[in-house]
């Protein structure tokens, strides 16, 4: 079934909520996650202004745990209760390596190339080509991360499915995220930034550029290239004034170098601990 006319029939669906005829509706929901898997169709995508958000695609994650009953779900001598079960399709997914106990639910993509060490990658969740989702990482519902990426141990990216319009997290190509850094709400990191450890980006999170003479404050994106460290800000509360997290973009990694080398550049450069 052709995307189209597979967005047609989810959306009919969704308006129906009811079907008349289950097995049929099933079928569709099947041919949803396959298309899911394969990255035929994504939660989000790159458009030439920036990324669109598909909101039919949530639509038909939510149906599926609608419809779906929790059943058991059987690796080796695990067992596990749940309504989506774990993608186990690796024979016909070429160039992706799985380091047990790593978990993909069904209905998140793997490109060529993908290393799952010991994660979690969501439902709905797209992973490009090349990229290291690393020890204990987690990949959350819808979450889209680019080619070349690397997700050190503990990164938490966040999920979202409701509300629909919402965006999720976006990583784009070459982003590299140090250990424990953590981004939720939609917030997307721009081609080739770097995260120093423990940076954690939500919708509200202050990003201030002290690159220059005066700070400049952003919020929800990370800029190309752009390094970037956990600081503090102060806020005034009833109680007093006290120092909040924010993130600190404190330069840029260097085109001179090729990618491995300037990403190690940048964090020396720059005093980031990963």
């Amino acid at each position: 079934m052709q995307p189209s006319d597979l967005q047609a029939t989810i959306e009919r669906f969704w308006a129906e909520r009811n079907p008349d005829n289950q097995s049929a509706y099933n079928a569709i929901l099947d041919s949803f996650i396959t298309a899911l898997n394969s990255g035929t169709i994504r939660a989000a995508e790159p458009v030439a202004d920036g990324w669109q958000v598909n909101e039919w695609v949530k639509k038909g994650i939510l149906l599926l745990f609608g419809q779906k009953a929790n059943s058991v779900i059987k690796a080796g001598d695990m067992a596990y209760f749940d309504k989506v079960p774990f993608r186990a399709d690796w024979a016909d997914t070429l160039g992706v390596r799985v380091v047990p106990p790593a978990f993909a639910r069904a209905g998140a993509h793997l490109a060529k190339g993908v290393i799952l060490m010991p994660s979690f990658v969501n439902i709905g969740a797209y992973v490009g080509e090349n990229t290291m989702v690393d020890t204990w990482a987690t990949v959350g519902s819808c979450a889209q991360i680019g080619r070349n990426v690397h997700l050190s141990g503990g990164v938490g990216i966040g999920g979202v499915l409701e509300p629909l319009q919402a965006a999720p997290v976006i990583i784009e190509d070459g982003a590299f995220l140090g250990s424990r850094a953590i981004v939720v709400e939609g917030v997307r990191v721009g081609k080739e930034a770097v995260l120093g450890a423990n940076v954690v980006l939500t919708a509200s999170t202050k990003i201030i550029d002290v690159t220059g003479p005066q700070p400049i404050e952003t919020k929800g994106y990370i800029p190309e290239r752009s390094v970037v460290i956990p600081g503090t800000t102060m806020k005034s509360f009833p109680a007093g004034s006290y120092g909040v997290p924010c993130a600190l973009i404190i330069g840029k990694r260097k085109a001179s170098t090729d990618l491995k080398t300037s990403l190690n550049d940048a964090l020396r450069a720059n005093d980031v601990s990963v």
